[in-house]
């Protein structure tokens, strides 16, 4: 199997700590990086999941409304569009 060298810029903490981390497991830099690599090329793509930031407060309520909505007995709702254009008059 032939190798090529791979260069990447990355911020020097990051490193630090990302190397800390796969000391911990075992593993160095370049065989973390390569089981990275690995891993994407099995999945076809990233290999975990991206995700955007938690939801701020805002949207943590609403969502919670909408639970307490969607629980409460008393709240109308409808099996489909035509019954809630219908109770919109729309």
């Amino acid at each position: 199997m032939a190798t090529t060298n791979l260069n990447i810029r990355t911020d020097k903490e990051i490193k630090e700590a990302a190397e800390k981390n796969y000391f911990s497991l075992g593993l160095n830099m370049t065989t973390a990086i390569n089981m990275f690599l690995r891993a994407s090329i099995r999945e076809s793509g990233i290999p975990f999941d991206l995700k955007l930031n938690h939801p701020n407060e805002e949207t943590i309520k609403a969502i919670e409304e909408g639970r307490r909505i969607a629980r409460d007995k008393n709240v109308r709702s409808y099996d489909n569009i035509d019954e809630l254009r219908k109770a919109l008059e729309v």
